[in-house]
């Protein structure tokens, strides 16, 4: 069993080994030294769909619709385009699609790149969590079988960024719910392979997913479909382009946030799996002395004794 490996001298987890033990430490603690900032989709952020080998449509004349610009390349073909309102322009695969899958790759490759607040060892669901302003990882594939709630706490500009190595997978009636001032434009989903949204779910945030994205009947999305090299798949969706309002929460903003900087957050979390984490974080929130130890950094697993097996049940 892996324990936090890195502590300063004269600082001891000893008093949450029961817990670890167990397997139910109810805290994830996270590296909120640095703000993350949102990502640059340059020309395309225009697009509120934007393929590479094609977009397909399926449903009845008009049952899908996009609110925002469309277009695939290097494969150019959208079929089913009787099926969409459009309201946007369908630049398919000409010079402007082409620089917005060019300003795709740079946007990919931010959000990859970006070092992780939390990282979930293996495949991870996010049901029921309340997630603030951070980078999220999952080593393997994301999850979501039911609500998550992402909180802006007053901050309109406050970014939530995920990656996963993998997949990313979303149940019937699944949600994504903002709150506290987050914006949907500041949300946003780095895919490893390819996203699937499940029937009649309520999703938030910009999907960028190397592979494809496929949302199944009656799924929204409140942000962007932006595949880099497969194609994007929908069957009576409504796709609506997210815009930044200036102020969403009425909070005072990132200037408030940068005092907060070194103070403790906490997240109840669910264990289905491994929860590998990075913390700096001051000592008393881990009821150490802060003369002995002002600022705690630990690195370690949280496992459960008998970690849960699979995916969730979808």
């Amino acid at each position: 069993m892996n324990t936090p490996s890195t502590l300063p001298a004269l600082c001891s987890l000893r008093p949450f080994m029961p817990a670890l033990l167990l397997g139910v430490f109810p805290f994830l603690c996270l590296n909120v030294g640095a703000i993350p900032q949102s990502v640059d989709f340059g020309s395309a952020s225009a697009f509120a769909v934007l393929g590479g080998s094609g977009i397909t449509v399926a449903g009845a004349v008009g049952s899908t619709t996009i609110n925002g610009d469309i277009g695939t390349f290097p494969t150019t073909s959208i079929t089913g385009l009787d099926k969409v309102v459009l309201n946007g322009t369908n630049n398919a695969g000409n010079a402007v699609t082409q620089l917005a899958k060019n300003d795709l790759v740079t946007a990919y490759d931010d959000a990859a790149g970006r070092a992780a607040d939390a990282t979930y060892v293996g495949g991870f669901d996010l049901v029921g969590l309340t997630l603030n302003s951070g980078v999220y990882s999952a080593i393997s594939s994301l999850f979501l079988s039911g609500t998550v709630t992402l909180d802006g706490q007053g901050d309109a500009e406050a970014a939530v960024d995920f990656q996963t190595g993998s997949s990313l997978i979303t149940a019937s009636d699944s949600r994504v719910v903002l709150t506290g001032g987050a914006q949907a434009c500041h949300v946003f989903w780095q895919v490893g392979s390819s996203a699937t949204l499940g029937t009649d779910a309520d999703f938030t945030g910009n999907i960028l997913a190397y592979t494809s994205i496929t949302l199944n009947t009656g799924a929204t999305i409140d942000g962007r479909l932006l595949a880099r090299n497969g194609a994007v798949t929908l069957d009576s969706n409504t796709v609506t382009k997210s815009i930044c309002r200036d102020d969403a929460g009425g909070g005072t903003g990132r200037t408030h946030r940068a005092g907060r900087r070194q103070h403790a957050l906490f997240h109840r979390l669910r264990f289905p799996d491994d929860v590998r984490f990075e913390s700096r974080q001051p000592a008393k929130a881990f009821g150490l002395s802060p003369i002995n130890c002002p600022l705690l950094r630990v690195r370690g697993i949280f496992r459960r004794a008998q970690p849960a097996t699979g995916q969730p049940a979808l």
